[in-house]
């Protein structure tokens, strides 16, 4: 299905928001959509891997730059202090593509990567929801690599208690900011309310970043090993990027009726 591509912006309560925008040029009526939130390294290719699949599946999507808004450079030096103060792009996001002709403003998904991961987990907190206007919140939610060790330890992350749209972790077992069976411990944290619409899966030798297809590199984060701080390799993990994005794709075709 052909893909118009279209450079917008949209207003937050205090920023206006730059992003890519794919609709489908040629579909019979209004197609689901999904926002795509970058992480800590700014817009980078990782979205446009995952949008390219997402739009062949007729799938809408919005990729946000969340740093440009704010001046910021990139990088975990530059970011924003919490990823909570980005919830209000993410949600601005999804009203403006909500608006979208092509679009049906039901059926939105939302995903991220590292710091978007976060973000993406956050906005399918009750919590959360009042950033969501008189609209219905995100239908379904997929966080890649978010961090795992952090919810239900650092205030304001909290996954406890969720909207009961479906949620979709994936994670590596090589991820430097999390221990091999990070994904589990948190599954292990959470209450079963929780469990239940959180389907979690680590692939296996991959760390963070996995699914980004640049040249490897090592970054300083004080959020690594587990709040310790410290060095994370991100390298490119081709047989665990296919799989994520597959394992995306068919994720929102069932949330989002694709």
């Amino acid at each position: 299905m052909p893909v118009r591509t279209s450079y917008v912006a949209f207003a937050t309560p205090t920023l206006t928001v730059a992003g890519k925008l794919n609709t489908m040029a040629n579909a019979p009526g209004p197609t689901p959509g999904v926002v795509i939130c970058h992480g800590s390294d700014g817009v980078d290719g990782r979205g446009e891997f995952h949008a390219a699949a997402l739009n062949a599946a007729g799938v809408a999507t919005l990729e946000i730059d969340m740093w440009a808004a704010r001046g910021s450079a990139r990088g975990a030096a530059a970011r924003p202090r919490s990823p909570v103060e980005t919830l209000p792009d993410a949600f601005a996001a999804k009203a403006f593509l909500a608006a979208q002709p092509e679009v049906d403003g039901g059926r939105i998904g939302i995903m991220g990567f590292s710091w978007g991961g976060v973000v993406t987990l956050l906005a399918a907190a009750q919590a959360t929801q009042g950033l969501s206007g008189d609209t219905p919140g995100f239908r379904g939610h997929v966080a890649l690599y978010p961090v795992c060790w952090a919810y239900e330890q650092v205030p304001g992350l909290s996954l406890a208690d969720l909207t009961g749209a479906p949620v979709l972790i994936q994670t590596g077992d090589a991820d430097a900011y999390d221990d091999p069976d990070g994904l589990d411990q948190l599954m292990a944290r959470l209450p079963p309310a929780s469990r239940a619409v959180i389907r979690g899966v680590t692939h296996p030798g991959a760390g963070h970043g996995f699914d980004r297809d640049l040249p490897a590199q090592t970054i300083v984060d004080p959020f690594a090993h587990k709040g310790q701080g410290g060095p994370v390799l991100m390298e490119f993990h081709p047989k665990a990027a296919r799989r994520a994005r597959e394992l995306t794709v068919a994720f929102f075709e069932e949330a989002l009726g694709a």
